[in-house]
């Protein structure tokens, strides 16, 4: 659901922040802290991550050190987990819809400035396993070039100096509270893309809250519209059994915001078909686990559990969404069935059809 104020500016550029918001970092944040807590006894279990999210890297090794009562300073954690992260970084992910942006902006020639609470070496680490992405940004700033990190507007104030921009002229999407805070503080526009399951209802001060960079809509804010009129996915999604648990998927959710996707399913014994599917909550259940649900769009005169199912979601069509009752809930499924529909008929899209991915599940009952 996108929360948005009435009232925008447009903009001339767009400030963005990394962890979280470009790359996923919290994946491995977990792995890192769970494998280096065992040497103090302690079992990483991820409480107060919402801590430290948009921290910089010594407020963050504090709140680890007070929450989990470890006999060593915050500098000194830092010096330790510090080199362990530095090996990992190879391995951070894009957060769905960040190279569809940057590819985008670039091409229409909109400035484009990062701007992080991490060092400027690690951002320069980080993006420098993302092609492109380095040459995109006309200013890369981090956390250890400016007095005060966010939520003190200082970092993005100091990006605008460097873009030739005022500061009311410049849009910054952000993850984070203290990221909202600092941009709202520097009197910029900001777009809140909450990278914690379930926050948006914290990011009042944002201008606009989308569930992720897949949602974003650049004319809103007066930038040039994206080309592509559903989203771009093309993320392969295994998944063993029409049961669809979410058991041992924690990492493909973890990739895939809450919303609607559309692709192909290919059954083991019966063909390749059209699919919708939604990965999140599903507020209206309330359900307290995130699933996956795909629907396959074809009249099955028995059900197919225990059969062979692959999915490759290749599109995107919204975010997850609440209603007020069943049957507005029912429509907007057939309205995402039909767009869905018409959606794989297109070059763009139909193509997949014939992923070796979905194929090779035929191959083994041919």
């Amino acid at each position: 659901m996108s929360l948005t104020k009435p009232f925008r500016k447009l903009v001339s550029c767009v400030i963005l922040d990394l962890d979280g918001t470009l790359v996923n970092t919290d994946g491995i944040v977990s792995d890192v802290m769970r494998d280096y807590l065992v040497k103090y006894g302690k079992q990483w279990d991820g409480r107060g991550a919402h801590k430290i999210v948009g921290k910089t890297p010594y407020e963050a090794a504090t709140v680890v050190v007070e929450d989990y009562g470890l006999p060593i300073t915050a500098d000194g954690l830092l010096s330790e987990i510090t080199p362990i992260f530095s090996e990992q970084w190879c391995n951070i992910k894009a957060q769905p819809g960040a190279n569809r942006l940057i590819n985008h902006l670039r091409g229409h020639g909109v400035p484009m400035a990062l701007a992080s609470n991490s060092s400027k070496e690690n951002i320069l680490t980080k993006i420098s396993y993302h092609q492109g992405w380095k040459e995109s940004f006309s200013v890369i700033i981090g956390g250890d070039e400016v007095s005060s990190g966010k939520p003190s507007p200082e970092i993005f104030l100091e990006t605008a100096k460097r873009l030739n921009m005022d500061p009311s002229s410049c849009l910054v999407i952000e993850d984070s509270i203290p990221g909202v805070a600092a941009g709202k503080a520097a009197e910029m526009e900001v777009v809140a893309v909450p990278s914690l399951p379930k926050q948006s209802h914290l990011f009042t001060s944002a201008d606009e809250v989308i569930n992720s960079l897949l949602d974003f809509q650049p004319e809103k804010w007066g930038l040039p519209a994206f080309e592509d009129c559903f989203g771009r996915g093309s993320k392969v999604l295994g998944i063993p059994t029409a049961n669809l648990s979410a058991e041992g998927y924690s990492a493909v959710l973890s990739e895939h915001p809450s919303g609607v996707y559309f692709g192909w399913a290919g059954l083991s014994s019966r063909g390749v078909y059209k699919m919708v599917m939604s990965i999140g909550w599903n507020p209206y259940f309330n359900n307290s686990e995130k699933t996956i649900e795909p629907w396959l769009l074809h009249d099955f005169n028995e059900d197919f559990y225990g059969e062979d199912l692959r999915l490759a979601i290749v599109g995107y069509i919204r975010p997850e969404a609440n209603f007020s009752s069943l049957e507005s809930l029912v429509a907007k499924i057939h309205e995402d069935r039909d767009i869905a529909e018409k959606a794989l008929e297109l070059p763009l899209y139909s193509k997949y059809k014939d992923d070796p991915y979905i194929k090779s599940s035929l191959k083994q009952n041919s």
